[in-house]
């Protein structure tokens, strides 16, 4: 923790042990794997570890978009009948290693995105702070979120997807997250 985060009490020291708990649980899933392991799809899912990585830290950083600057933070109203092929493939490539991008290179944005992440959660006026969401076929019409709530969601994603992440981890050598 670092001076601002480190004598928060409450809700706001809950949520951001809660955040890092479950961050934590997702990046032990990676840990001591190769850029190849980590790019590797070994089930029969499209999912591969670095992409899960990626994923989950694209949809914390959009997410603190959303509570700092409303609907647009998320990229705003979303009609999948107007995805270009190119919208596709960049959703495609989200949950996967493309490129030259490597493992290193993914935590190590990943930790950036969820060091933001604790700052604002240390440094938000309020926790009351509400927007109304895009327009998205996955999103309740006309729903409203707080910055509590949104956060919250960081926090769901990111349990959700750590527990896909053990499951790939353990396919590809057997390594398990917790027992």
């Amino acid at each position: 923790m670092n001076a601002s985060t480190s004598t928060l009490t409450g809700e706001r020291a809950d949520l951001i042990q809660t955040l890092r708990e479950h961050r934590g649980f997702l990046l032990v899933t990676v840990r001591g794997l190769t850029d190849e392991q980590a790019a590797s799809r070994p089930t029969v899912s499209e999912l591969c570890l670095g992409g899960l990585i990626k994923h989950v830290a694209h949809t914390e950083r959009g997410c603190v978009d959303f509570i700092l600057e409303g609907p647009s933070g998320m990229g705003g109203d979303v009609d999948p009948a107007k995805f270009t092929p190119e919208m596709l493939q960049a959703r495609v490539d989200e949950f996967a290693m493309v490129g030259d991008e490597t493992l290193a290179g993914i935590v190590a944005e990943y930790e950036q995105i969820a060091a933001r992440t604790d700052e604002l959660v240390a440094s938000l006026g309020s926790l009351d702070i509400s927007h109304p969401l895009p327009s998205a076929p996955w999103f309740e019409p006309g729903a409203r979120w707080s910055a509590r709530r949104t956060l919250l969601h960081i926090i769901a994603e990111t349990a959700q997807h750590a527990g896909h992440a053990d499951m790939l981890r353990e396919a590809i050598d057997g390594s398990k997250t917790m027992g």
